[in-house]
């Protein structure tokens, strides 16, 4: 792939900023300075067109695409383990959201280029983010492209755009009636989203943060190279020391994902702010509203920028 035009990559100046929140989600805790370099980070998510040149270049395929190890879902029915991806589920009214079989679906054949399932297609998403990508698939476009992908601390900077305590990548103030800052649920949660919600949007669909980024906030979320630890103030060196304490059955290390994604609805999940959007997401897996750099916008930095302040590069996936 050609190397990405400098156009398309934003610099985020070196500094401390606060990091995390002590008001919100315990995972999120503790708030803390910290001190990052300077680096470039691309200006918005990998969208699907970006992503088909990386496939068609390299014949690279997903993880999503690929045989599926029965060892890593003990006790699902074999016919669920097949290659595909989790899909979610519109109901028909309210229901017990701590039930993800009510609102989600194991879809086989559900990949980044047949998103909703075989029978789906990209035709006319080409500039929506690419999802069902896990973090290996967003890794491997990222050094395709000559970059790689952030650390939490450094996505973190850059979501907040300058705004150092805000509570949102706009500010402290949540939006106002009538008011569309970013994709995140609006409507009723999980079965009656407003007219244009509910789904992924093109990207730059919204106003950019402080620093130029596009969708920092919401669309699909995004894979940092950060570790899953229980908080902020332990996290895990190594695979061997991750894991997510909601699922302690599936033996699959995990990987900190940031910047929420448009099925976050204030009722159920604000993880769309820059501190709240941290969630633990296995590796080796995907979903629809994630880029499998999950739900997570392929985003990338450039390792060695040829011009400007000396630093790294970022790919948001």
């Amino acid at each position: 792939m050609t190397e990405p035009a400098q156009t398309d990559l934003v610099w985020i100046p070196a500094q401390t900023t606060t990091l995390g929140s002590d008001a919100h989600y315990p995972e999120e805790a503790p708030a803390r300075e910290v001190a990052t370099a300077g680096f470039w980070i691309q200006r918005h998510q990998v969208t699907n067109a970006q992503y088909a040149e990386f496939v068609d270049a390299t014949g690279y395929v997903t993880v999503a695409e690929r045989p599926v190890d029965p060892q890593d879902f003990p006790g699902a029915p074999p016919e669920n383990v097949v290659p595909g991806s989790m899909v979610f589920q519109r109901t028909s009214g309210p229901v017990d959201l701590r039930h993800l079989n009510q609102w989600w679906a194991w879809t086989p054949g559900a990949c980044w280029n047949h998103p909703r399932g075989p029978r789906s297609t990209l035709k006319g998403r080409e500039r929506h983010p690419v999802v069902h990508i896990a973090f290996d698939d967003a890794a491997a476009y990222a050094a395709w492209a000559g970059l790689e992908l952030p650390s939490e601390a450094e996505w973190e900077t850059a979501a907040r755009g300058g705004l150092s305590n805000a509570t949102y990548t706009w500010g402290d103030e949540p939006e106002q009636p009538g008011q569309r800052l970013a994709n995140y649920w609006h409507g009723e949660f999980p079965y009656l989203p407003d007219t244009g919600y509910g789904t992924t949007k093109p990207v730059g669909s919204f106003e950019p943060n402080g620093y130029g980024l596009f969708d920092m906030a919401g669309n699909v979320w995004e894979w940092t190279t950060d570790w899953y630890g229980e908080d902020r103030a332990a996290t895990p060196c190594c695979a061997a020391d991750t894991y997510d304490p909601n699922q302690p059955q599936f033996q699959i290390a995990r990987k900190v994902i940031k910047g929420g994604s448009f099925l976050c609805a204030d009722s159920y999940c604000m993880r769309y702010r820059p501190a709240g959007s941290r969630l633990a997401a296995a590796s080796a897996f995907g979903s629809v509203h994630r880029s499998r750099p999950r739900h997570r916008r392929v985003q990338a930095t450039r390792r060695r920028p040829r011009r400007g302040p000396t630093g790294s590069s970022r790919n948001r996936s």
